[in-house]
């Protein structure tokens, strides 16, 4: 969870549970008031005003403020300022990384029940930050944070169950939780989900579904699901062949800096399909899907440059891209780069 989303929830769910407070009642407290509350013993206006110097509204932003605030409140037991104050030192924004605090910080939240505070101790143990890596346990902690309404975290012990890291392998289960994380609002849980149906994993293979998901996943920012749904329209799966609906999908991958999205957007202007052709675009979206890890991207940039299409011929450059490509363990990049080393193409 951002802060920005914290800020939503502490503001909806805190304002809730204050004692003859309402969100519009406080929305008009000055900082100045909520810092006199905080000190009259009001966690909620210390990890609100904490939130406030957080993000510099209504305050000049500042960090240790912050860090300050979310600490009296943690220290008291208050579990959104534990949660808090373990997100800013697991993202080292606005203090010194720390693991060892985040860890702390956040299995109080956890044990208060806080799922943004479960969550991130599931990110740690994942990824070995603070504990001792351990897949088991990060099932584990993203488990209670999915079942206490945390999509990531159901979009996380999905991924886990897929494929099989930290539990047994079991697709039903991946569908199962990528469901529940979707049903969250988690674009790429929605995503994940299509990608299911299109494979018939863990469900009985649907084309309409998987593109349904698709667009549910692009619709609320996931740009691989956009390009998943820029495939189906190029492919007239689940949906009638529609180049030009493919090209404006793949676009929007590409706009969202899924690199995949901006290859085969390439494709499309290298072809003229669903666009007017144009290879100056098309090598600078090869180019692009290249720098971010695209094999193939890298792959027909060195074949623009060994025909010299747009660009002046270099075998060179062409192995330079090649080379790349098979780096990123591209076959065709290795034939391509041999072939060319050797003349024997």
């Amino acid at each position: 969870m951002t802060f920005r989303i914290l800020l939503h929830a502490l503001m909806v769910i805190g304002a809730l549970i204050s004692a003859g407070m309402n969100p519009t009642e406080a929305a008009e407290d000055t900082p100045q008031q909520r810092k006199a509350e905080c000190e009259r013993g009001s966690t909620l206006q210390c990890v609100i005003l904490g939130v406030l110097y957080w993000n510099g509204k209504e305050v000049k932003q500042d960090y240790l403020q912050a860090e300050t605030l979310f600490r009296k409140a943690c220290d008291s037991g208050d579990v959104f300022g534990c949660s808090a104050l373990g997100d800013m030192y697991l993202t080292g924004t606005g203090v010194k990384l720390t693991s060892d605090e985040a860890v702390k910080s956040s299995r109080k939240a956890c044990n208060g029940r806080w799922a943004d505070g479960c969550f991130n101790l599931g990110v740690m143990y994942e990824q070995g930050r603070g504990v001792n890596q351990d897949a088991v346990q990060a099932v584990v902690f993203y488990g209670k944070a999915c079942y206490g309404g945390h999509a990531a975290g159901c979009f996380n012990i999905g991924r886990m169950h897929e494929m099989g890291t930290g539990v047994k392998q079991d697709a039903v289960q991946a569908v199962t939780f990528f469901r529940k994380a979707c049903d969250g609002s988690h674009a790429a849980g929605c995503s994940n989900l299509g990608v299911m149906y299109a494979q018939g994993r863990g469900v009985e293979q649907d084309a309409v579904q998987a593109v349904a998901f698709y667009r549910e996943g692009c619709d609320t920012g996931d740009a691989l699901g956009c390009s998943n749904l820029g495939q189906m329209y190029a492919k007239g799966t689940g949906v009638k062949q529609d180049n030009v609906q493919a090209v404006e999908f793949y676009r929007k991958s590409c706009d969202g800096r899924e690199l995949i999205g901006c290859f085969n957007l390439g494709n499309r202007y290298r072809d003229g399909i669903g666009v007017k052709q144009d290879s100056i675009q098309a090598i600078k979206l090869f180019r692009q899907a290249c720098e971010g890890g695209v094999a193939r991207g890298c792959v027909n940039v060195g074949v623009m440059y060994e025909r010299g299409t747009v660009v002046k011929q270099d075998n060179n450059e062409a192995l330079k891209y090649y080379g790349k490509g098979c780096d990123l363990k591209e076959q065709k990049g290795c034939e391509h780069y041999a072939g060319l080393k050797t003349g024997k193409r």
